[in-house]
């Protein structure tokens, strides 16, 4: 793994700041904010002692994904002895969860296993924190690169090693309500959606759609809600051929294809300018749209399964984004489990291991909450493939593309914030796409000439 620049002579770096601040665990829980479930103390952050073979576990799950984990380590428990075989502890969501990881593993206090996105894992491996994770490793408990969608297993390397077992995919996808969807003529005779290809055949189908509504055709939120608009670009961006990574070298180069980004751009625009999307929803009232009756698609990331499955007479399917340009793609993350670094014993790889590969064996019940499974027995089980509406979009794992690794990049990152704004003043109409292109693009510039803190 390449090791970060060095810092020059007479220099302090970050890292040796914050580990002579940090180098007791009551420091790391008192720098880091340490405020999750009250087992994050029982894990030893404190120093209290653990009962041997106990497996501390850190993760950023709420919601439905946060109920599916709690039985899923349940179970863990139950097989291995009860309570003290296991101690979990969730963060919140985002850099505050990262940044707990990062001055925890600082202090030589880190969780046996925690959870990463797979676009951030790659940062905590660059500042070496996390423990390579090699075939041996994997054999202990039976495992191989094999076992997973390799365009997950591939894309979690940094430098050709491997730091992360990926436990999902999530997508972008695309939801719609069938009675609406029905009564506009856009479904087969199974129920499931026609086709549709190419940016025309996607406003005819909005227009149909809008035809049945009276309002919008389809609905993705554009306003207090800063990642979407960044993913819905990034989905249609990344089915044109000849685009380009938006950055490069580690994020010190802003590289997109600015004719292919401001075309997109124009075309998003001309999507909520007509009437056929709303020029200003947020993440909860795009969602209503839809399970009201009031577009017929609604495009978010597939978690929102266990949201439309609440709402009480709604009958939804989803499926891939339609592929609207040159090539499948749309914009994705992984769930992966990493190793905060630290001397282990065999015994305690066995135990890290043994406690992936049973979270890795209850996939179904994740897939439940709307994730494709990566770990393929799952994947490939008659189970997952008879579970609908998800296993519909299940394609989406091979032809999904992750943002562009930087220091300042990832799920819940400053890219996505700092892009996912301009963008979303543009589908809202407050700006052209050339002048929030400019904005974001200045912005970024930023943090592309700033050195990576970690």
């Amino acid at each position: 793994m390449t090791a970060p620049p060095p810092t020059g002579a007479g220099r302090l770096s970050r890292r040796s700041l914050l580990k002579g601040a940090l180098g007791t665990a009551a420091g790391v829980a008192a720098a880091g904010g340490l405020s999750g479930c009250g087992s994050a103390f029982s894990a030893g952050l404190v120093g209290s002692e653990l009962a041997p073979g106990t497996v501390t576990f850190w993760n950023l799950f709420g919601g439905g994904d946060g109920a599916r984990l709690q039985i899923m380590l349940d179970a863990y428990a139950d097989q291995h002895g009860g309570p003290d075989s296991l101690q979990a502890a969730t963060f919140t969501w985002g850099n505050p969860y990262y940044t707990k990881v990062t001055l925890a593993t600082i202090g030589d206090a880190p969780p046996d296993v925690a959870v990463s996105h797979l676009t951030r894992e790659k940062n905590l491996a660059r500042a070496d924190l996390l423990t390579e994770i090699t075939d041996d490793m994997l054999a202990v408990v039976g495992l191989s690169p094999a076992d997973f969608n390799q365009t997950a297993w591939e894309t979690q390397k940094v430098d050709g090693k491997s730091y992360a077992i990926p436990l999902d995919t999530h997508p972008f996808v695309l939801y719609y309500n069938t009675e609406v969807c029905d009564k506009a003529g856009l479904l087969n005779s199974d129920g499931s959606l026609k086709e549709i290809k190419g940016t025309d055949g996607w406003e005819q189908a909005l227009q149909a759609a809008k035809e049945v509504t009276g309002a919008y055709g389809a609905s993705v939120a554009t306003v207090s809600e800063l990642a979407t608009p960044w993913r819905w670009f990034q989905t249609l961006y990344s089915q044109r051929d000849g685009n380009t990574p938006w950055l490069a070298e580690g994020g010190e180069q802003l590289t997109y294809n600015e004719e292919l980004t401001l075309d997109t751009l124009h075309w998003m625009q001309k999507l909520t300018s007509s009437g056929l999307m709303p020029t200003t929803t947020d993440y909860a009232g795009s969602q209503t749209l839809m399970f009201t009756g009031q577009s017929g698609f609604y495009l978010q990331g597939e978690w929102e399964i266990t949201t439309a499955q609440s709402i009480e007479g709604l009958e939804f399917g989803m499926t891939t984004v339609p592929v609207m340009y040159d090539m499948p793609a749309q914009q994705a993350d992984s769930h992966t489990f990493v190793l905060p670094k630290m001397e282990r014993s065999d015994e305690q790889v066995q135990l890290a291991m043994g406690f992936v590969k049973s979270m890795l064996d209850q996939g179904m019940i994740w897939a439940e909450g709307g994730h494709i499974p990566t770990y393929l027995p799952t994947f490939n089980s008659e189970a997952y493939k008879n579970l609908n509406p998800q296993s519909n979009y299940a394609a989406a794992a091979d032809s999904a593309v992750y943002d562009a690794e930087a220091w300042y990049s990832g799920s819940g990152s400053t890219f996505e914030n700092t892009v996912g704004a301009q963008f979303g003043l543009i589908l809202q109409g407050l700006t052209t796409p050339e002048d929030g292109l400019a904005a974001a693009r200045d912005l970024l510039t930023t943090y592309a000439n700033t050195e990576s803190p970690l």
